[in-house]
């Protein structure tokens, strides 16, 4: 555990030293979000900060490689590992170039695809995969590429829509990762997963990274992650849970709902999230709009409408999100109480239709 935390604090620490120069690398390269009808913020903001996150995952892999040895980058390990720091680069840079040029929704999709063959490619690849009610597949060739790129696009997708209020999704994502460290754990913990699975190990740089950034990006944020940083969350989740789930095959006794769908595990951590995006979906095919035509109909814009002010519609998001991670976590550190889960699922889901969709 004190490993995991000593990533969690380096890379926290390098993405905090690194947030002022890439404030000025964003002034400097235009990479400034201009205030918008729709937005919550009346100044210019630069928005390079995913260039502070890609610094502090990159010195996260240096020091623990030189700190801890080859606990990080074992033989086996090492393709991954620069797999999945090419892969950052890689939609890093396509996030940077639309926070400049603001370039199209498909340009980005492909630049998303791009990072899911880099790493399908380098071993970080979903090998298995559990659907509800179905059998256990074992995925190969395309299929297995396939599935590894859609969850890679999915994951990306996910985190770029909620990144709409200072600091909310930085906030969201540092929850959903250390819950999703304390799950892969305690999976180590009972022999589920190799001790060397490199799953724990991204989700804690994630983790870290959001946490070395949050300061500087809650209200009034003095400057964004924009698309970049968001872009590359979702890679680094994508890898620590493809890691993880994408390859388990044993099942364990009191673990259901987790081993029966493992690789469903960060759509239930990511709750608040996953559930603004349906709805948006949705809404805009209501209205017969494109998937990323920008409203103002998301879950914290609904919260301002109601009177929560900019920091409390963070905090109460954040809560949202570290509850659903409470309901997961509870029965695999207990061993039991697996229909807590669905059930308080649900529940939270009866009170996003009944507080955001009363017409419906």
């Amino acid at each position: 555990m004190l490993s995991y935390v000593a990533v969690i604090v380096i890379a926290g620490v390098a993405t905090a030293a690194l947030v002022p120069l890439t404030r000025r690398l964003a002034v400097r390269s235009g990479a400034v979000v201009v205030p918008e009808s729709r937005d919550v913020h009346s100044e210019p903001i630069p928005a390079a900060g995913g260039a502070a996150m890609l610094g502090g995952v990159i010195t996260a892999v240096l020091i623990s490689k030189i700190t801890f040895g080859n606990w990080l980058l074992t033989a086996s390990h090492s393709t991954q590992v620069i797999g999945v720091i090419v892969a950052a680069i890689a939609i890093f840079g396509v996030g940077f170039i639309d926070d400049i040029y603001d370039i199209s929704p498909w340009a980005k999709i492909v630049g998303m695809i791009v990072a899911g063959l880099i790493l399908s490619f380098t071993g970080i690849t979903i090998a298995v995969f559990r659907v509800p009610f179905f059998e256990l597949f074992f995925l190969s060739g395309f299929w297995s590429v396939l599935m590894t790129v859609l969850w890679v696009v999915g994951m990306t997708n996910v985190i770029n829509l909620i990144d709409g209020l200072d600091g909310l999704a930085t906030g969201i994502v540092a929850i959903a990762s250390g819950s999703f460290l304390l799950y892969a754990l305690r999976l180590i913990d009972l022999d589920v997963i190799d001790a060397d699975n490199p799953g724990p190990v991204w989700a804690a740089m994630t983790c870290g990274v959001c946490l070395g950034f949050l300061p500087r990006n809650i209200h009034p944020a003095r400057v964004f992650m924009g698309d970049s940083g968001a872009l590359l969350l979702g890679v680094l989740m994508a890898t620590a849970t493809i890691s993880v789930g994408g390859r388990l095959e044993m099942k364990f006794s009191g673990q259901a709902f987790f081993f029966y769908a493992p690789l469903f595990i960060p759509l239930v951590i990511l709750g608040v999230p996953v559930a603004d995006t349906v709805f948006a979906i949705a809404r805009r095919a209501v209205k017969r709009q494109k998937v990323w035509v920008s409203d103002q109909e998301h879950l914290h814009h609904r919260l301002m409408r109601l009177g929560h002010g900019h920091r409390r519609s963070v905090f109460i998001l954040w809560l949202w999100t570290a509850l659903l991670s409470a309901l997961v976590l509870y029965p695999t550190y207990t061993g039991r109480g697996d229909a807590v889960v669905p059930a308080g699922i649900a529940a939270l889901a009866l009170v996003l239709y009944t507080l955001f969709h009363p017409r419906l």
